[in-house]
């Protein structure tokens, strides 16, 4: 008899497949849904992720979401944070071996690792693990009996090992445990389900061969697509700078989010959402046929995603701001602001404060006027002098709303009074002379 908890596996495979890259075997992934129907009992669904770096970004979301649409189905998302194999170093990739991180970085990264990721999971419907927990304490004798399962030739075939052995470039002994000790955690977890990248399909596959010899139901895997940079060419990563972060300011997600091509929305609307496909085939045939413009529909889907972490309010606050600014041709409402006081032999600035603490500094001046260029270079808001000048001639620099084009334009520091700036299209400062 069907438990009444679980909703019919039709349903809830149109829900899963969402997005997926592959499935193996997606045959298996059918019956584990019938047969947990059938008894009541949740699957067990794995995600693990090594903390390699403190901050997640959306491209590491893509994952995570998968692991929430299972839980959101009634069944046990098991994150492991992988303390123990960050040590050793996933070989996924990379074309030379990576160095392993000290136990101090790891431990330092896994702290933030789950306050970022309970944005998007239920924190008391998760099962927490660490590696550490098991793999710590396997002995040589341990080590060496999982290694014999695992035959060296099917290692080798690995698409990154097999290119290195062509190469003639190095591969470690440590690199070639990696995968064996993360199918180790699915054998500890008895995992009936295991995401990861699509780059990651070696490890996961590995998983099942290493369950299966310790007498266990292989794992199904279930392979995500690698979620494509703000640049619309390669994967999101923080080294080429085409990253969201997920902890960034509400105001920087957004207008990273609305840089991105037109056609790179929708993929983000199936990765990063939990839209179902139906609403986002309405949503393109809505931006097809005229009827919703493509930066309505990208507004949209920055909200959406910015509202998951930090807010409807926050979210909504920040499409305001996008507006008035990048529309609407306005200020934002909320601005950095800097004080300036003339005093003798210079101009003493107070910026705003950061940690409760105001910074303040005395820049020597020689009279009541400073060109604005070289102002803003001398408190670092811009790079040099020449940059703000540059954008003066080209009409991208505004006082109070009017374009200013001279490069000599100065500010009496003499004359009390507030001036609203802005660099470029995306900076904007308000300095009040006291």
């Amino acid at each position: 008899m069907a438990h009444t908890n679980f909703k019919p596996v039709e349903e809830q495979l149109a829900y899963l497949k969402k997005g997926v890259a592959e499935i193996v075997p997606e045959a298996e992934l059918a019956a584990k849904l019938e047969q947990s129907r059938k008894t009541g009992k949740p699957l067990r669904v794995k995600l693990g992720l090594d903390p390699t770096a403190p901050d997640l970004h959306l491209g590491h979301t893509v994952v995570i979401r998968k692991l929430k649409h299972f839980q959101d189905l009634g069944h046990t998302p098991v994150f492991l944070i992988g303390d123990f194999t960050a040590l050793v170093g996933d070989p996924t990739g990379q074309s030379e071996t990576r160095p392993p991180l000290s136990r101090e970085q790891v431990n330092a990264n896994s702290k933030t690792y789950l306050d970022q990721v309970f944005k998007i999971l239920d924190r008391d419907k998760t099962e927490v693990r660490y590696n550490s927990e098991w793999l710590d304490k396997l002995s040589s004798y341990d080590i060496v009996r999982l290694c014999g399962k695992y035959r060296v030739a099917r290692m080798l075939e690995r698409e990154d090992f097999h290119k290195r052995l062509t190469e003639r470039q190095p591969i470690s002994m440590h690199e070639l445990l990696y995968p064996l000790l993360m199918a180790y955690d699915s054998v500890v977890l008895q995992a009936d389900i295991e995401f990861g990248a699509t780059e990651q399909k070696f490890n996961l596959l590995t998983g099942r061969d290493i369950q299966r010899e310790y007498g266990q139901e292989p794992q199904v895997c279930m392979m995500m697509p690698i979620l494509v940079g703000l640049d619309g060419q390669r994967k999101m990563s923080k080294s080429l700078g085409n990253y969201v972060g997920i902890t960034e300011a509400p105001d920087e997600m957004f207008g990273k989010m609305m840089s991105m091509p037109d056609e790179l929305m929708w993929s983000y609307y199936e990765l990063v959402t939990d839209r179902t496909p139906h609403e986002i085939a309405i949503l393109r045939k809505e931006v097809a046929g005229g009827k919703l413009h493509p930066m309505d529909a990208k507004m949209r889907l920055a909200e959406e995603v910015i509202a998951g972490f930090h807010g409807e309010a926050a979210a909504g606050k920040a499409a305001d701001n996008f507006q008035r600014v990048f529309r609407d041709r306005q200020a934002p409402q909320e601005m950095k602001e800097i004080r300036l006081k003339r005093v003798p032999g210079g101009v003493f600035v107070v910026f705003p404060k950061l940690h409760d603490v105001e910074e303040r500094i005395t820049l020597p001046l020689s009279s009541g006027t400073e060109k604005w260029s070289k102002l803003l270079a001398s408190i670092k808001e811009v790079a040099s002098a020449s940059e703000v000048e540059r954008l003066m001639k080209q009409g991208g620099f505004e006082l109070n709303g009017s374009a200013v084009m001279d490069p000599t334009c100065k500010l009496d520091l003499d004359r009390p009074g507030s001036y609203e700036v802005r660099v470029g299209k995306k900076r904007f400062l308000r300095i009040i002379v006291e």
